[in-house]
C-alpha cells in the first residue's frame, strides 16, 4: 500500500520528542512492506510559513507518488492541507491540541468541520478524545476510531529500581496545562526524594531554587528511556491530558505514576501502576506522589499494563483503518463478509 504521511508533529531541533510516536508507527508500517513518503515539518519553529512548505511539499508529492491513501497527523492544519492536495482517501489522527483548537481561533472550527467531512476515517487517540471532537463537530460523529498511542517495548525495556532516595520526574512542557508549579508544591508538602523536571517552558523561574527540584531542559527522545530508569515514579498532574504518552512510557520501564484524572490517563492507568488525582487539588496531588512512591519499584504490573498498548499492536490497528479507507470503506462501514 502506497502511504503519504503529512504531519506537522515531526521531531525538529527544538523539541526533537513530540514526534517520536509519528516516526515509530511510520517505521512500523514500512517494516510491514508499506511504501511510505513524507510530508511533514518539525513540531515547532519556523512561524506559519512551515505550513506553506507542508502545504507545497504535500501536493508535490503526492503528484509524483499517486498514494492508495493519505494518514495525517492533526486535523488542523495537517489534516486540512493533507485532504486538499490529494484525492486519495484521506486518515487523519487527532491528537489533542487540534481539538481544543476548534473554537479557539477563527475559522479552526469550520476548517475541523470539512476535514471531518472529507475524511474516511478519525483516529482519536484516547476516548475522552473522541467525545471531546464529536461534540465540537458533529461531523465527526460515526467516523471516529480510538488508537492510543502505542510505546516501543524494546526502546523502553523494563529497568531495575535505581537507589534511594525516592526520585520523582515530571516530563513535559513547562506551561500551564502541565501543572508543574502545583506538582512542584505538592513535592515540597512530602518532603523527601528529588524532583526533575525535563522539558521547558515560560514557567520555569517558578520552579527555580526550590530544595530538591532539578531542571535539566530539553532532551532528545532517545534519552528519556535513561531518565525513566533512573526514576522511581512518573509524575504528569496535567489540568487535562488527552492522552499522557510519557505515562505510558514509564509504566513500560516499570515505574509507577502519578496522573491526572481530567482526560485520557484513567483508560489505560488501573490501581496497581499509580494514581489519579485531581489536578487542581496540590493535598491531593502530593497524596498521590506519596501512594505512588509507596508502590514495588520496578512495577510489573505497570509493564503489564502498558504492554496491552504495544506499538505493534496499535500498529495493527492503524494498518487496518488504512487498508480500510483505501479500499473506500468509511468507519462505520460493517467489514466485508
Amino acid at each position: 500500500m502506497r502511504i503519504l504521511l503529512v504531519s506537522q508533529m515531526y521531531p525538529g531541533p527544538k523539541d526533537p520528542d513530540l514526534g517520536a510516536f509519528v516516526q515509530s508507527l511510520e517505521r512500523e508500517l514500512e517494516r510491514r512492506g508499506h511504501e511510505l513518503e513524507r510530508a511533514v515539518v518539525a513540531a515547532r519553529g519556523g512561524g506559519k510559513a512551515r505550513y506553506a512548505r507542508l502545504g507545497r511539499d504535500a501536493f508535490t508529492t503526492a503528484r509524483r507518488f499517486r498514494p492508495e491513501v493519505v494518514y495525517a497527523h492533526f486535523l488542523v492544519p495537517a489534516g486540512l492541507l493533507a485532504g486538499l492536495t490529494s484525492r486519495a482517501p484521506l486518515v487523519v489522527t487527532a491528537h489533542g491540541q487540534d481539538v481544543r483548537n476548534v473554537g479557539a481561533y477563527p475559522g479552526v472550527k469550520a476548517a475541523t468541520r470539512w476535514v471531518a467531512r472529507r475524511a474516511a476515517c478519525i483516529v482519536a487517540v484516547s476516548n475522552y478524545l473522541r467525545v471531546e471532537l464529536e461534540t465540537k463537530v458533529p461531523e465527526a460523529r460515526g467516523k471516529v476510531e480510538v488508537v492510543s498511542c502505542g510505546v516501543d517495548l524494546d526502546l523502553f525495556p523494563l529497568a531495575p529500581a535505581p537507589a534511594d532516595p525516592t526520585s520523582f520526574l515530571c516530563i513535559g512542557s513547562l506551561i500551564e496545562r502541565k501543572n508543574v508549579v502545583r506538582l512542584a508544591d505538592a513535592f515540597a508538602r512530602v518532603g523527601s526524594g528529588t524532583l526533575t523536571f525535563v522539558g521547558d517552558g515560560p514557567l520555569r523561574p517558578a520552579l527555580e531554587e526550590r530544595p530538591g527540584v532539578l531542571l535539566v531542559g530539553r532532551l532528545a527522545h532517545g534519552e528519556i528511556p535513561g531518565r525513566l530508569a533512573a526514576s522511581h515514579v512518573l509524575c504528569q498532574p496535567s489540568l487535562v491530558e488527552p492522552f499522557g504518552l510519557a505515562l505510558l512510557e514509564a509504566m513500560a520501564v516499570g515505574r509507577s505514576v502519578v496522573a491526572t484524572r481530567i482526560g485520557g490517563p484513567p483508560e489505560f492507568v488501573p490501581a496497581e501502576a499509580g494514581t489519579l488525582i485531581d489536578p487542581t487539588d496540590v493535598d491531593d496531588i502530593a497524596r498521590g506522589l506519596r501512594v505512588a512512591s509507596s508502590l514495588p519499584c520496578p512495577n510489573e504490573a505497570a509493564r503489564s499494563a502498558a504492554a496491552a498498548h504495544d506499538l505493534r499492536r496499535q500498529a495493527d490497528r492503524v494498518e487496518e483503518i488504512l487498508e480500510r479507507a483505501a479500499r473506500g470503506r468509511r468507519a462505520d462501514a460493517p467489514p466485508a463478509a
